[in-house]
């Protein structure tokens, strides 16, 4: 056999190829990746492991927040309306669980002085007073007959006299006052009541004796001077 000399054994060793190696940076960027693997499964596991304990907390807290606002509305509310007439003074206990929007509105007209000077356009003897710019012609007498056709049924307490409200329409613009001056069955359907005369009911009684013509409006113009509000009588 022939024997192979030690400079072709260097020149075949050097043709064989070499087992490639695993740069360092290779392996850092894996272990950089494995690691950002793992603490990324580790966050969503705390995410979803506390959510069902920590939702409704936070539902709790804005329901707190919720009712504590809602507790300052009714604390900033007036709790008074003193209405000044040619006759002398009637004053309102404003009903604050009300219609918000009707309550809401009424104390800013009032702080506008939107009702300064304001007429009773109808005076109704046994059945109500009515201010402000509203048509009230037909719907009078309406209301008279289905008062009178049910009278026999049972009174709520928003069904007395001396209640104070507003017209229920939405197609309303302005703002409108019934005083009632005696109970009215059917009164839901009609007005949204928001406060009661809990002073000065002989006033409004006064003004009921007014002389009207046959549309029920005062022959004497008479009205409202002004409307203040109160926290406190």
């Amino acid at each position: 056999m022939a024997r192979i000399k030690p400079k072709q054994l260097l020149i075949q060793s050097k043709t064989k190829k070499s087992p490639s190696r695993i740069s360092y940076s290779s392996i850092i960027t894996w272990n950089l990746i494995v690691v950002l693997v793992v603490l990324s499964l580790y966050a969503t596991y705390r995410h979803w492991h506390h959510r069902p304990a920590f939702e409704p907390e936070m539902d709790l807290h804005r329901a707190e927040n919720v009712e504590r606002s809602a507790d300052s509305t009714k604390l900033s509310t007036p709790n008074y309306a003193v209405m000044d007439t040619a006759k002398g003074s009637i004053t309102i206990e404003i009903y604050k669980d009300a219609s918000a929007g009707v309550v809401d509105k009424f104390v800013k007209l009032c702080k506008s002085d939107y009702f300064k000077g304001m007429p009773f356009r109808h005076v109704i003897k046994n059945f109500v007073i009515q201010g402000g710019d509203f048509d009230f012609n037909g719907a009078a007498q309406d209301w008279i007959l289905k008062a009178k056709a049910s009278g026999e049924n049972a009174l709520s307490p928003k069904h007395e006299a001396f209640m104070i409200g507003t017209t229920k329409s939405p197609n309303n613009k302005g703002f409108d006052i019934f005083i009632t001056t005696a109970p009215i069955p059917d009164l839901n359907d009609k007005i949204v009541v928001f406060g009661r005369v809990i002073k000065g009911e002989d006033i409004v009684q006064e003004i009921e004796e007014i002389d009207t013509d046959d549309h029920y409006q005062p022959k004497t113009p008479i009205g409202i001077i002004n409307i203040t509000l109160r926290q406190e009588l």
